[in-house]
């Protein structure tokens, strides 16, 4: 489907001057929005910015670089070109595969807990790469530009030099559109992923990566033309070269940390089945991977992208696993406050000190949810009586604080998780209305290509929206089958108590 390699973070970019939003950690394996202390502030809202830049698609000529997402011609130009600079002998070939259009097929028997690749640091991408136009890198490091657009302005920076660049031969091997939500349009992702919160986090990402460009353009690139011509950095390379970074760069916890781009290791694919992933080796030099299990002659070599949503996946890299084949699959559940509750004005403002708001979203997953989801039930039911526990149970929703988490309020337990239940149903509907009218879509047959796109997109949505109906499904099951337990339990409790009424009369 996708070729890329591990991320260990979803948060866009960090904070650059007055940018950048916090996006949320959802490949934590708690799958709660991780806050972070910066936001972004975008200058354009989604949907004018949405009508402009397909507008300007319509005029701007698509990126000159980069090649068909499955072309073997180039990735085998890159094999020979990383040989040729020293990537040591190899196990693995670059292959058209079954699972995404490339991938690195083994070439020999290779053992489980063998160390694979070792790709040197020369031949990685970093916020400390050498820059072909020294200028260019000079002016955005002045600024104190972060990694992630310093990386997306040096990917379209040397993707423009062409064969003058050193890294022409990796960049060639690059899709010239990625799988990503940012080339979905706006109508795309409110037809398709109308029942899903993955069109929240869609719209969000693509806001933030116009704002990016934008803060880009109107502070350094304007000042410096000869250096940043428009016709080369604008809104359509700027969405290939984060659509490259969103499903590619890894985060190497050996090397401090230190996002890059790894040429030939991105190549691998990924498995829900397998756990390892890229690191640098400090006793090899090189960026490496562990198999977790043996592979033989002609098998597809996998890594981890991280433990990831089928919802995360589709953002980053543009696919979805089989329904059920993904262990760390979850699905978001809107929880809001009701204004109607007489206590609303508290509740919200003990909320807002934590940094939640009166519409809170929190995952669920086969196995279960959060202890924050259940905090956050029992303030929303809470009665006026119970206004001096409000910030107990704010506090407890917050993923945050280190407060106790398991808070327990037996006598609106009931409540809470009936509250739960309506919210879960509610959200089941729009899953199931969505694919209800999935098959008798209007798409345009007179444009074959659009329509083959369409095709593809819509596949795509229903394939995530059965996955995420799936879990809630089972979520609704356990919900019902606790409160059927209670309700009996108190009934139980009822007749034994008039039974003994009964007796002393």
């Amino acid at each position: 489907m996708v070729e890329a390699s591990r991320i260990f973070q979803t948060t866009l970019f960090p904070s650059f001057s007055i940018l950048h939003k916090s996006c949320t950690l959802t490949q934590s394996p708690s799958f709660l929005r991780k806050k972070y202390s910066t936001t972004i502030h975008c200058s354009s809202s989604v949907s004018t910015s949405d009508s402009a830049t397909e507008k300007a698609a319509s005029v701007t000529p698509k990126v000159p670089w980069g090649c068909e997402i499955d072309s073997l011609q180039n990735a085998e130009a890159l094999q020979r070109w990383l040989s040729d600079s020293g990537l040591p002998p190899q196990k693995m070939a670059i292959q058209k595969v079954e699972v995404g259009e490339r991938g690195l097929v083994a070439l020999k028997n290779i053992r489980k807990g063998e160390k694979l690749l070792f790709v040197p640091p020369s031949l990685v991408i970093t916020a400390d790469s050498e820059w072909s136009c020294p200028e260019a890198g000079e002016v955005l490091k002045q600024y104190s530009v972060p990694d992630w657009p310093l990386l997306a302005t040096y990917l379209i920076s040397e993707a423009s030099l062409q064969q003058s660049s050193r890294w022409s031969n990796y960049i060639s091997a690059l899709p010239r559109q990625p799988y990503s939500l940012l080339y979905w349009t706006r109508a795309e992702l409110d037809r398709f992923l109308e029942a899903s919160q993955i069109r929240e986090r869609a719209i969000e990402r693509i806001t933030n990566v116009i704002g990016t460009y934008d803060d880009l353009r109107l502070r350094i690139f304007s000042k410096y033309p000869d250096l940043f011509p428009e016709e080369v950095f604008n809104m359509e390379t700027f969405k290939w070269s984060f659509g490259i970074l969103f499903s590619r760069l890894v985060r190497l916890p050996s090397m401090d940390g230190r996002v890059a781009l790894v040429p030939w290791a991105d190549m691998l694919n990924h498995s829900c089945e397998v756990e390892t992933f890229l690191d640098y080796d400090k006793s090899s030099k090189g960026v490496v991977f562990t198999t977790d299990r043996q592979y033989e002659p002609g098998e597809q070599v996998f890594i981890s992208y991280g433990k990831k949503s089928n919802g995360e996946l589709l953002l980053s890299y543009g696919f979805v696993p089989r329904e059920g084949t993904n262990p760390s699959d979850s699905v978001e559940l809107s929880l809001s406050l009701k204004k109607s509750d007489k206590c609303y004005k508290e509740k919200l403002e003990a909320l807002r000190k934590h940094g939640l708001s009166a519409s809170q979203c929190f995952p669920l997953r086969i196995t279960g949810w959060p202890v924050e989801l259940m905090a956050y039930s029992f303030l929303a039911v809470s009665p006026p009586s119970m206004s001096r526990q409000f910030e107990e149970m704010a506090a407890a929703a917050s993923n945050a604080t280190t407060i106790r988490k398991d808070i327990r309020y037996p006598e609106i337990e009931e409540q809470a998780l009936q509250f739960i239940l309506d919210s879960c149903e509610m959200s089941i509907s729009k899953y199931t209305k969505f694919l209800q009218a999935s098959g008798s879509m209007d798409l345009d047959v007179t444009s074959p290509k659009q329509l083959n796109r369409r095709l593809f997109l819509k596949q795509l949505a229903v394939d995530l929206c059965n996955s995420e109906r799936r879990i809630l499904f089972r979520a609704q099951s356990v919900l019902r089958r606790r409160l059927r337990d209670i309700r009996s339990g108190e009934l139980r409790a009822l007749r034994i108590f008039d039974g003994f009424r009964n007796l002393f009369k």
